[in-house]
């Protein structure tokens, strides 16, 4: 844990944090994206989302103190921590802008600009990363600082300038990155979920500007022999914390929010399939039979076929004749076409069932076209649902003649 006191005075009190906190969102949002990963491995931006998120991961991992002080053991090198961590900041930093340059302009772009780009980004961040293994084997840092490196050696040389290289790399990733994503968020056409997503990774990404401006802020103040430290060790890793889990919702709410989104979809329709698959399992005398652990598309279908087949079945015992005229009662009523339509086929599928159980057998006859009646079988269902509407168009249709509209 690490203590943050906001305010030197004491005015807003202490607050405990935990860098693993973050580290257990970002799991998450690993563990969510990873089975469409393995499922579809060949998808270069899939891959890269993953080791995005496993980089993620890493930074917070190692930069826990306690991870810190344990890494520094284990390699009797004091300090070496410091380049590890950087490395992997540097490393995530540089896979933000490969995989925004991608996502943002799709894998069919592979114009000559974007290839530049991308090399561009891989040549200089790897750089930077070999750049701060030098800079550490030649500074003199033999303090073990845990918490407060950065401030501790900022006028050691070689170390002053590994921390600004890794400052530097890291706010210029961060500068062009947001751009990038609130450039992307303004387009229109953008699916909800993706531009909320858009929005957790843009608000993220512009809160590691407040990090690295705390951490460059107490930098400078030692080289002017001043002491704000507090900023790099009690602001900036809660402020790294809060980005870190925006950055992690950001990458789940896209697949998570379409992934519940359709799932919500696919249980809306089977419930709204309930009214004519009761009707149908009167008939048939017997209903769908369960199956352990299937899929509620596996559910919607086995019940969208199971109310076909009945309906089939009932070919032989449909009034076409009653049907036009429930339609034109449902219309003479001021129901709307689409809604009269549904209506009349509901009042005519009760009286199929209806003469079914008096004639079970029927006349061997094929019966009439009941193919627009399997494709219409969401609207029927509605319709059962409402059995007054279906009473009063029953109504209408057994009155005199005179007062039916006629049918073309």
């Amino acid at each position: 844990m690490t203590r943050l006191a906001l305010d030197p005075s004491g005015l807003l009190g202490e607050v405990y944090i935990s860098f693993w906190i973050p580290t257990v969102v970002l799991t998450a949002a690993l563990a969510i994206k990873l089975p469409t990963i393995i499922r579809l491995w060949r998808d270069p931006l899939l891959r890269a989302v993953g080791g995005l998120l496993l980089l993620a991961c890493s930074v917070f991992v190692f930069a826990a103190p306690a991870t810190i002080a344990w890494v520094n053991r284990v390699t009797g090198v004091p300090n070496i921590a410091a380049p590890l961590v950087y490395s992997l900041l540097t490393a995530f930093c540089g896979s933000c802008l490969l995989l925004i340059i991608a996502w943002r302009n799709g894998l069919s772009d592979r114009s000559a600009e974007t290839r530049r780009a991308m090399r561009l980004v891989i040549c200089a961040y790897s750089g930077v990363i070999v750049a701060l293994w030098v800079l550490f084997a030649l500074a003199d840092a033999p303090v073990e600082r845990v918490r407060d490196l950065d401030t501790y050696y900022a006028n050691t040389p070689f170390m002053r300038e590994e921390t600004l290289l890794y400052l530097l790399a890291h706010c210029t990733a961060v500068l062009i990155t947001s751009r990038l994503i609130w450039n992307w968020v303004r387009t229109d056409g953008l699916d909800a979920w993706l531009r909320w997503g858009l929005v957790c990774l843009g608000v993220g990404y512009a809160l590691n500007l407040i990090f690295d401006a705390a951490k460059l802020t107490a930098v400078a103040a030692r080289w002017t022999g001043n002491d704000l430290d507090w900023l790099s060790t009690d602001l900036a890793p809660p402020v790294a914390c809060l980005s870190a889990i925006l950055i992690a919702v950001g990458f789940i709410l896209p697949h998570a929010g379409q992934y519940l989104h359709d799932r919500w979809r696919v249980r809306l329709a089977h419930n709204e399939l309930r009214p004519l698959y009761l009707l149908m399992r009167s008939v048939n005398g017997s209903g769908v039979r369960s199956v352990l652990r299937a899929t509620p598309e596996l559910r919607l279908i086995r019940r969208e076929t199971f109310i076909r087949d009945v309906l089939l079945s009932l070919a032989r015992h449909i009034d076409e004749d009653l049907r036009g005229r429930s339609y034109d009662a449902a219309l003479a009523l001021g129901f709307a076409p689409a809604r009269a339509k549904a209506l009349a086929a509901a009042v005519t599928i009760q009286d199929a069932v209806d003469r079914k159980s008096r004639a079970p057998d029927g006349d061997g006859g094929g019966g009439p076209d009941t193919t627009d009646l399997l494709q219409e079988i969401g609207a029927v269902s509605q319709a059962l649902r409402h059995p007054d509407d279906i009473e009063a168009v029953r109504a209408r249709t057994a009155a005199p003649a005179q007062n039916v509209p006629v049918h073309d």
